[in-house]
């Protein structure tokens, strides 16, 4: 079954429609402000194409547009996406070939991909994860083509509340993992190790050192259920049947 025409792959669009809009409207902000920091609209462009992490270019955005360096720049936004690390090493047993292809088809992991393609025993559904992914990258590229193009008409766009759809996007992946008390658990533990840390540790180290909550997770009984955003894809693994 090639994976255009996986139901599994199918429903990850449906999946990732809502999250793709959230997508197109941040990234509508960090095109706008990055032309207003100085980048070219192509710079832009380029940089959501090639980098596909929000935090992690408004990080190096807010530096660079203060006079940091591109080194500084640089190691900020690695620290904001470190958490990928070991979003990367528990995805890649799931994943098809050797390390090059791992490495390439890792490259379709985001925060709502990851979270929703999480079968809940270890194990992730990759045909569900390349398809919520597919329209946040669209919606990521095209809000930051129309931020860049036409910005100037748009203004400031944080009097659109715009800042506010970051935060409200995690909190929407966060609500999903609370299902089973290992994941409430490992969030208030996160929660509180990530605030602890914020005054006095650079920008990503709180959250690389609060996902060691997730350990915490792990030795507390009770395992999500299986009617999670996973499931179908669960019950097809089951049976065999591939993605691609």
């Amino acid at each position: 079954m090639t994976l255009l025409r996986d139901p599994v792959f199918r429903r990850g669009l449906r999946l990732g429609v809502p999250f793709g809009l959230v997508s197109g409207a941040l990234s509508l902000s960090f095109g706008v402000v990055a032309v207003q920091a100085g980048f070219t609209p192509l710079q832009a462009i380029v940089t959501s194409m090639l980098v596909f992490a929000g935090s992690a270019q408004f990080a190096a955005l807010s530096i660079l547009a203060g006079g940091g360096s591109f080194v500084a720049a640089l190691t900020a936004a690695s620290l904001m996406h470190s958490r990928f690390l070991a979003m990367g090493i528990a995805l890649a047993p799931s994943l098809k070939g050797g390390p090059a292809r791992r490495a390439l088809e890792g490259q379709a992991v985001v925060d709502s991909s990851w979270a929703l393609a999480n079968r809940g025993d270890g194990t992730f559904d990759r045909a569900l994860m390349f398809g919520t992914t597919v329209p946040q990258y669209v919606m990521w590229t095209v809000g930051t083509v129309v931020g860049a193009l036409v910005g100037d008409l748009l203004g400031n766009p944080d009097r659109f509340g715009l800042d506010a759809l970051f935060p409200t996007f995690f909190v929407g992946i966060l609500l999903a993992e609370l299902r089973d008390s290992r994941g409430r658990v490992a969030a208030v533990a996160g929660g509180a190790i990530a605030l602890a840390l914020v005054p006095f540790t650079p920008a990503g180290v709180p959250v690389l050192v609060a996902a060691s909550a997730a350990l915490v997770g792990l030795a507390i009984p009770g395992g999500r259920r299986p009617d999670g955003p996973g499931a179908a894809g669960g019950a097809r693994a089951a049976d065999g049947e591939e993605a691609a």
